[in-house]
């Protein structure tokens, strides 16, 4: 979002500037003053004039116009001036020795014209062309232009983002439940519409949301009535073996109905948040799943040091617990490191299985998947485990990858910021 502000604000800068400087140098093309050459002639007329008054009269000087001095002032040959200045003197009368003087402090330039006697008339020529300093002036005028261009631009530019920066906001707050908080319906008319819109975003995913969770909740209890009552029928089977395939499958679909709930119950969970150690738990998951006949297929070693993160204890153990199994049970040994630096900590679980053909990676998150389906009779689950893993994880600010290792088997890769 800044980028696009940044970028509005940048191109209204340069369309103000350009406008202003392809203004500025109109102006100043149509607002040249005349030519010196186009003007110098009414010039010399006048001093030509007062040149012919000295010379009868040296007394008739006129302090205000003209002045006799013993030799030119001091100051700076402007050439053209003087040349353009004598060529006019011979066109409107006697030819005359002259010199256009510019000295320092004094915009004008000043005339200095040979008498035939001893002495020299110096009048001052009017000034037609910038003032002193003109460059530093243009320079101060387009800083100026800049600076204020460029806080209408910033200023602009946010009033035309301020509905994505709402936008971006928004979808940032949306937490791993799916729920948008309220925003304020104030402002201006599109923030107010903005505002108005994604609420009603909001009240429509969460009530989509909870009718999903609803009719999963509902059709897994509403299971189980008519499984127990085929369940009672199936016993009265006489063929031990038919008897057998029964219950088999009416324990299946017991246990996804069971998983179906479970993944409900932890969209909507309301656990207290407690500080956990993550080795400790750790410890106690693989301790767990050694008593249950894995103790071979465990690889950990907990950390002398705590590393620990804001989480409901029952609800992550549950997650951890399904992710190292899910090592041990289709990767037949679980590596589990954890490891942290100064913002997060990682739970890294490597197993020794085939891995998961890469182009069924992006589906391991998927409800009820299942890598290779014929592993449904040897290897039991029904596909929800990894689910309601990232459910849980996520729920708690962490994120969960998995990938091929490089050489052989399966990594799962949690992540959590570090409490303070």
């Amino acid at each position: 979002m800044n980028s696009l502000r940044n970028r509005i604000a940048i191109l209204l800068i340069a369309s103000i500037i350009a406008v202003i400087a392809l203004a500025t140098v109109v102006a100043d093309r149509t607002l040249q003053p005349p030519p010196p050459d186009a003007t110098i002639e009414p010039l010399a007329r006048s001093l030509a004039f007062a040149v012919t008054m000295a010379e009868r009269d040296p007394s008739l000087q006129q302090p205000g116009y003209f002045r006799i001095e013993p030799k030119p002032p001091e100051g700076d040959l402007d050439g053209m001036l003087s040349e353009f200045l004598e060529k006019a003197l011979a066109r409107v009368g006697e030819p005359r020795t002259a010199m256009v003087i510019r000295s320092p402090g004094n915009p004008a330039p000043v005339a200095a014209i040979a008498l035939e006697k001893d002495g020299w008339l110096v009048a001052d020529i009017p000034h037609m062309g910038p003032p002193p300093g003109g460059w530093k002036i243009f320079g101060m005028w387009i800083g100026l232009i800049i600076l204020g261009s460029a806080a209408i631009s910033v200023f602009a530019a946010s009033k035309i983002t301020r509905p994505l920066d709402m936008l971006e906001n928004a979808a940032a707050s949306i937490g791993p439940d799916g729920s948008l908080p309220h925003l304020p319906e104030t402002g201006p008319g599109e923030i107010r519409a903005t505002a108005r819109a994604l609420n009603e975003l909001a009240s429509r995913l969460k009530a989509a949301m909870e009718s999903r969770m609803r009719l999963v909740a509902a059709a897994g209890h509403d299971l189980r009535t008519p499984m127990t009552r085929m369940r009672l029928r199936a016993e009265f089977i006489e063929n031990d073996e038919e008897r057998a395939k029964w219950l088999a499958d009416l324990e299946e679909l017991d246990a996804i109905a069971d998983s179906a709930i479970l993944l409900v119950r932890e969209e909507v969970s309301q656990d207290s948040i407690k500080t956990i150690d993550l080795g400790r738990l750790l410890g106690e998951i693989v301790s767990e799943l050694s008593d249950l006949g894995h103790a071979g297929a465990l690889d950990f070693t907990e950390p002398e040091a705590a590393m620990t993160i804001k989480a409901a204890p029952l609800a992550l153990k549950r997650a951890l617990r399904n992710l190292v199994l899910n090592a041990v049970t289709h990767g037949r040994k679980a590596h589990i490191d954890l490891t942290e630096d100064t913002s997060e900590i990682v739970v890294t679980i490597r197993d020794e299985g085939p891995g998961i053909p890469q182009e069924l990676i992006g589906r391991v998150f998927e409800p009820f998947f299942r890598v290779d389906l014929a592993r449904r009779k040897s290897v039991p689950g029904v596909g929800l485990g990894l689910a309601i893993a990232k459910e849980i994880i996520e729920r708690f600010g962490g994120a969960i990858t998995i990938a091929n290792h490089k050489k052989q088997g399966l990594i799962q890769t949690v992540i959590f910021a570090r409490t303070a």
